[in-house]
């Protein structure tokens, strides 16, 4: 290219970056936004979800991210830092319970609850069954029985020296015939562990009558009118900050661990599979309108934040260098010298 056509090249990238600076500004971006903004809702109404992105393409995206991206230890510093931050700050000693959860929400949530009552007499039979239990059972019914054989019964109670006196027996009972505690012991446990299922039974069978919807309605809405007018700050006490960030810590290796299981894919592409099937063939402005995303929405972002952040890029010298990295190599291009060169 001869000097003279190089010249005129660079007056023209020169101006060109000049009107491409003096259109990303002010009104004019704000209108050229605008209408490309509608443009791109005019297109949305007319192409597919699928033509847009496909069902493995967003699997691709929670793979590659979500479950294989390594995440640097970090992060779970951070987010210790976070949390204790949220923990320790001033709203929470200035925040009752009823400010962040009504009595009227609270409620609702309790009587949804309370409509899942086959759940709740499932969870009752398997605590019942559990062999803790039993064994919280058996060992309560031997003390009692064997505390008010000896010290709490009416007639121990009622005749001064008697419970003295069955103490005493005890222990001479046991002189004269050694053994005759563990013998004891075992028998009553034998007799306990003969009749811990019937009691259990009845045990379950009392729990499903008193564990009725008013009587659970009653008691949780009674508790939660006794710490609703507390703070955020009084229902922590005793979750210090080591606490809390060694919870985050295991929060973080639970999810490490959680993201890798088949159990997490599965669900993950459940939810994707439904997702397309639902909106897969339709346009993409029915997914926006399903979740609230008009024009005018984009465009409050749009003042809010786009606006904003192209000053910035403007004011930082990046904007102008974006525009002449992506026209120069158009005006030193064979195309543009031969245009310039004059006819022969």
């Amino acid at each position: 290219m001869a000097k003279a056509d190089t010249d005129l090249a660079n007056a023209l990238l020169e101006q060109h970056v000049k009107h491409e600076m003096a259109a990303l500004k002010g009104a004019k971006l704000r209108k050229f936004l605008a209408g490309e903004v509608s443009e791109l809702f005019r297109l949305a109404g007319e192409v597919s979800l699928a033509r847009v992105v496909s069902a493995d393409q967003v699997m691709g995206v929670i793979r590659r991210i979500v479950v294989n991206m390594e995440l640097d230890g970090g992060i779970p510093e951070l987010a210790g830092e976070m949390a204790t931050e949220v923990m320790n700050a001033p709203v929470q000693a200035q925040t009752p319970l009823k400010d962040i959860l009504t009595r009227e929400q609270a409620t609702a949530f309790l009587e949804e609850a309370l409509e899942l009552r086959h759940q709740r007499e499932r969870v009752i039979s398997e605590v019942m069954a559990h062999p803790v239990y039993q064994e919280l059972v058996a060992n309560v019914v031997y003390h009692g029985l064997v505390n008010y054989l000896y010290e709490d019964n009416l007639l121990a109670k009622n005749v001064p020296g008697v419970g003295s006196m069955m103490k005493f027996g005890k222990r001479f009972a046991n002189r004269a015939v050694p053994g005759l505690d563990e013998t004891f012991e075992r028998r009553l446990k034998g007799w306990l562990s003969d009749s811990l299922p019937g009691l259990i039974a009845r045990s379950e069978q009392f729990l499903h009558k008193a564990l009725s919807d008013e009587e659970l309605h009653d008691t949780v809405m009674a508790a939660w009118v006794a710490v609703e007018d507390r703070t955020i700050d009084d229902l922590k006490t005793g979750m210090g900050d080591v606490e809390l960030q060694e919870f985050v810590v295991l929060g973080y290796e639970f999810w490490l661990h959680f993201r890798q299981t088949a159990y997490f894919e599965g669900c993950c592409r459940a939810v994707v599979d439904h997702f397309y099937t639902k909106y897969g063939q339709r346009p993409v402005t029915d997914l926006l309108a399903d979740v609230g995303v008009t024009e005018d929405v984009v465009l409050a972002e749009v003042d809010a934040l786009a606006l904003p952040l192209v000053d910035l890029l403007r004011q930082e010298g990046y904007l102008e260098g974006l525009i002449r990295r992506r026209l120069e190599p158009f005006y030193r291009s064979a195309a543009v010298a031969k245009i310039l060169q004059p006819p022969a």
